[in-house]
């Protein structure tokens, strides 16, 4: 009985390292408010940095229902690096579906993208100040429940 625990143990304990690739730094969801987006309605996510020695890859963090109208989102993400004078605006139009249905994981009829906005980049230590707008022509944007980002570190291969 001991023998199957110990193989049990170091089994879990292998999986575990094995599917290690990345490792969560920050991941903060903002609930939009009525589940419509009102363009006015500019969420905004502060983080540190304190390790520069590995690349970080930044995700789009949607939760939406069903009844969502579009196959993507428009947005702007404005940026402001630690020591910057100004905020970097970035926008980008982000696939959430194609012809074979939603690019996202879904429960019932709730849908959650996780979407990278770009590739992974090494930082320079110190608070960033994301904010995400929605630009899409429908305003306020309906049936968007959550909206959020992510940040994990690439341990480098």
């Amino acid at each position: 009985m001991k023998s199957i625990k110990l193989l049990f143990i170091i089994a879990i304990s292998a999986l575990c390292l094995a599917s290690c690739t990345t490792i969560d730094l920050y991941e903060k969801d903002v609930a939009i408010p009525g589940h419509e987006w009102k363009s006015s309605f500019k969420p905004t996510f502060n983080f540190t940095i304190k390790d520069t020695t590995v690349p970080y890859q930044f995700f789009l963090v949607l939760r939406h229902n069903e009844k969502y109208n579009y196959t993507n989102i428009y947005v702007n993400l404005y940026i402001k690096a630690p020591g910057a004078d100004s905020t970097t605006k970035i926008q980008r139009s982000l696939m959430l579906a194609d012809n074979n249905g939603w690019l996202a994981s879904g429960m019932d009829d709730i849908y959650e993208h996780r979407i990278p906005l770009g590739d992974p980049e090494l930082l320079k230590a110190g608070t960033y100040s994301f904010t995400l707008e929605q630009i899409m022509r429908e305003d306020p944007l309906k049936n968007v429940l959550n909206v959020g980002l992510r940040i994990e570190k690439k341990p480098q291969s």
